[in-house]
């Protein structure tokens, strides 16, 4: 049975940091990409970072610079560093593993950027 296990999220002030840990079990994690999406109230999903089975990083323009996304395939783990949060930050956080046209998902964290 494949999961996705996040955490880290919280309430933290604007400027602040989270790191965001998303466990996965079931599946064999270092051929597998990983993302970190977010969902607001009232939008979309997207994405806010990507790593791929090579560790090659990508990221959503409005995170650059201030967040980082790494694996440790020894703890089949992903992570997102945040960091200088802001209010705009405010979402529920979703992992996602995939390869080709499999993919899983993480149940999701709730991260509150508010003063």
């Amino acid at each position: 049975q494949v999961q996705l296990v996040e955490s880290g999220g919280g309430l933290v002030q604007p400027g602040g940091s989270l790191r965001l840990s998303c466990a996965a079990s079931g599946i064999i994690f270092r051929v597998y990409a990983m993302g970190w999406y977010r969902q607001a109230p009232g939008k979309q999903r997207e994405l806010v970072a990507g790593i791929t089975s090579g560790s090659s990083t990508n990221y959503d323009d409005s995170v650059k610079g201030r967040f980082t996304i790494s694996r440790d395939n020894a703890k089949n783990t992903v992570y997102l560093q945040m960091n200088s949060l802001k209010p705009e930050d405010t979402a529920v956080y979703y992992c996602k593993a995939n390869i080709g046209r499999i993919e899983y998902w993480g149940q999701g964290t709730q991260v509150t950027v508010s003063p």
